[in-house]
């Protein structure tokens, strides 16, 4: 079964005679409960909630795992993971240049804790060099924001080699661009508020396991700390999965045709996208990834004239995060943290005409003094 199909029939499991095709969702907070709690799938709702399992089976059918744990946010299933995985004395080794606020969490919080954190860039596979002793070796591939990528397959296998588990944040991707399981990783990270679900609306976030007891221990972490999900948002999810493939083969179509428009542009330079036969791993990208997903980022000659090009945009958004079906960017130095220029701006391109986009893209560009960058006449 081709994934567009999976999609489908993930969203429409069981479809009887006169019920509607995905039932709404289920707002519980305790339920009718007589005798023995152990004979009951549903007791309490904060341990399990009918609409989160749905959900949780749908994109396990799509990470190909063993089991899904979603989380409220993003952030809770990192938080969660490094919570299951690390204790005090463990070695972490992390992108230098992934997700700030993943790095920040693992660099504060747990390294005050007694985890030790070693950092290395995601290009050229650095990581492998600092697996020796280590616990858990964190990947992120393409980075967020820089969009740097690295080979799953042959980390994963170095890093089992040393003792190592295995996660991949596959944010940026998501579990239909990229399926890092079946990539030899231990866990599958998303925060689905972004490609995953699409359309700017919910907070949400999930872990994806290939051994079922780290599926019960990240369940009972959510269950003990409280980051559960609103069965709202987990219905609102598991609906916006019927147009994942349809959405992410739109926007990736549409970032490939922008990502070589601004390439070929004089005020624009260091064009980031993967699907772009110059894009330094771009041979690695092709190997492990279905699409290239909707992220380019790129730089502009500096500060004002990056707030000029996004204040002349009639279609794009100036907007944080990604992954929604309209296209947004932004002066990424803004927030600080990431190690950016200042004309540094991350574009997460959406569902519109791609004719339309470039057009909105070279008026604003049309008015910025031309920036002459390497091999640029």
């Amino acid at each position: 079964m081709k994934d567009a199909t999976r999609l489908i029939r993930a969203v429409f499991p069981d479809v009887a005679q006169s019920k509607p095709f995905l039932p709404g969702p289920t707002f519980a907070a305790t339920y009718h409960l007589t005798g023995d709690p152990g004979s009951a799938p549903y007791t309490y709702g904060r341990f399990h909630n009918p609409t989160w399992t749905a959900y949780e089976n749908a994109i396990s059918d799509l990470e190909r795992a063993s089991s899904t744990i979603v989380f409220a946010s993003g952030m809770a299933a990192v938080a969660a993971l490094l919570g299951v995985t690390l204790k005090s004395g463990d070695v972490l080794v992390m992108p230098s240049e992934g997700y700030y606020s993943a790095r920040t969490l693992a660099g504060g919080f747990f390294a005050n804790l007694g985890v030790k954190v070693r950092t290395a860039p995601t290009a050229g596979n650095a990581q492998r060099a600092h697996l020796h002793g280590a616990r858990l070796l964190w990947l992120e591939t393409p980075t967020n924001p820089g969009l740097d990528v690295c080979d799953i397959a042959l980390l994963a296998e170095a890093a089992h080699a040393e003792g190592a588990l295995v996660v991949v944040d596959n944010t940026t991707p998501s579990c239909l661009g990229q399926q890092p399981l079946s990539l030899g990783a231990d866990f599958s990270l998303s925060s689905d508020t972004k490609i995953t679900t699409g359309h700017s609306d919910i907070t949400l976030g999930h872990v994806s396991v290939r051994d079922t007891s780290w599926g019960d221990q990240l369940r009972t972490w959510r269950t003990q700390m409280g980051s559960t999900p609103g069965p709202m948002e987990v219905w609102l999810a598991h609906r916006s999965l019927a147009t994942l493939e349809v959405r992410l083969e739109r926007q990736s179509r549409n970032a490939g045709v922008i990502a070589e428009f601004l390439a070929a542009r004089p005020e624009v330079r260091d064009v980031r996208y993967p699907g772009l036969s110059s894009h330094p791993g771009h041979a690695i990208a092709s190997r492990q990834m279905k699409f290239y997903g909707p992220v380019v980022s790129f730089e502009l000659a500096g500060r004002d004239e990056a707030q000029q090009f996004l204040s002349r945009g009639e279609l794009v958004f100036e907007a944080t995060s990604f992954g929604g079906v309209h296209t947004t960017a932004e002066r990424r130095a803004r927030w600080g943290g990431d190690a950016v220029p200042e004309g540094f701006i991350r574009m997460s391109v959406g569902c519109e005409d791609a004719d339309d986009l470039v057009a909105d893209l070279r008026q604003s560009l049309d008015k910025l003094p031309p920036h002459l960058g390497p091999g640029k006449e």
